[in-house]
């Protein structure tokens, strides 16, 4: 199985499907591919009509015309990668809670865009932006999200439903952002970002974005300021 992703210090949506891979202990190889502007829609043709990452190719199930089934969003793959792989173990097995890690995953998968855009994934940075309303309304609601959830998953484990599962795949590069812009978030929430800045996976991840060279200028929002 391979998994065509972008820049770790910036591609967000490919953070989401590698730690999914990771966290559920899928093998698979990492296909990286430069998401800077020259050439950028050739270089992601050749895996995917979208030309977007992330995009998962998996050889162990052929299509109808019998090339290996690729699958390019990463909510489709993390769908793909608990039917087939997990038994469906993804998500929370209790059927409430699945039903409200998917609608929360979901929300981020279409929603939240003046978060996404005003605080682009910046792995190795510490900067600081001028959010606009809708920004802070996004930010707000994340955090919201966050407490609740762990108020009342606590007694089940550190993650939002308790368990790991793709919603806490789906929001690990909010995490990201609100490290790198400091955004400001509750007790709880803090303490999910700590629990999710420490997982292993994603110290993997921040340590590969750390010896990547290469800008992209459009993701480098704000000032720089010191960090701490």
């Amino acid at each position: 199985m391979q998994l065509v992703i972008g820049n770790k210090n910036y591609s967000s949506w490919s953070l989401v499907a590698w730690l999914c891979l990771k966290q559920f202990g899928v093998p698979f190889e990492e296909i990286p591919v430069s998401l800077k502007a020259d050439g950028l829609k050739e270089r992601l043709g050749k895996f995917s009509p979208s030309c977007r990452v992330p995009v998962l190719i998996d050889p162990d199930n052929m299509d109808s015309d019998g090339n290996a089934l690729t699958i390019w969003d990463s909510l489709a793959i993390g769908e793909y990668i608990s039917d087939q792989y997990l038994d469906g173990k993804g998500w929370p097995q209790e059927s409430a809670l699945r039903a409200h890690s998917r609608a929360i995953t979901c929300e981020m998968h279409a929603g939240f865009a003046a978060v996404r855009g005003e605080l682009p994934m910046n792995c190795r940075a510490t900067r600081k932006v001028e959010l606009s309303a809708t920004a802070h309304r996004g930010v707000a609601r994340i955090d919201e999200m966050w407490s609740s959830l762990r108020q009342h998953h606590a007694e089940r484990g550190p993650w939002l439903f308790g368990t790991f599962s793709l919603a806490d795949c789906m929001y690990a590069p909010a995490v990201f952002r609100f490290k790198t812009y400091r955004a400001s978030v509750s007790e709880a929430s803090t303490q999910y970002m700590t629990t999710m800045l420490n997982n292993e996976h994603i110290q993997q991840w921040l340590a590969d974005a750390l010896k990547e060279t290469e800008i992209v200028p459009e993701d480098e929002a704000g000032i720089e300021i010191e960090a701490d």
